[in-house]
């Protein structure tokens, strides 16, 4: 008799300890989509279509040009983000979103949705919580 398979909770043992991968299958959908900057990025791409760095900088708002570049070019490798380099004087350089990364659209409407049913619903659990510590 196993375990449940649904997306929850699936049983999954290696040994006799449970495989991460298997136990939470969406942990490196989350690792690679929703890290620091990475959503932000794919956010504005997806909202303002092809930008050159600057522009996608001004955008995003408090982002540093370093983590820009290093989040772009490991966006680049894991195929969310499109790198395009004309050779003019001076280069320009222009990123966009992948279909890859387009796809993620979705899941952020979900969240967005999510987010304005039930934000405020956390942010009163929250109130409650710290009310009854003593903490307000």
């Amino acid at each position: 008799m196993g375990g449940s398979t649904g997306v929850l909770g699936n049983g999954a043992t290696r040994g006799g300890h449970v495989d991460p991968e298997r136990a939470c299958p969406v942990s490196p959908v989350v690792d690679l989509v929703f890290s620091r900057w990475t959503t932000p990025i794919l956010w504005t791409l997806n909202e303002f279509g092809r930008q050159r760095f600057v522009q996608l900088q001004r955008n995003i708002g408090t982002i540093t040009p370093k983590v820009l570049t290093q989040r772009l070019r490991q966006m680049e490798r894991d195929g969310l983000v499109v790198r395009t380099y004309h050779p003019e004087v001076p280069p320009r350089v222009e990123y966009e979103i992948s279909a890859l990364g387009r796809s993620l659209a979705p899941i952020f409407a979900h969240l967005a949705d999510w987010s304005a049913e039930n934000l405020p619903k956390v942010e009163e659990a929250r109130r409650e919580f710290d009310a009854a510590d003593g903490l307000s």
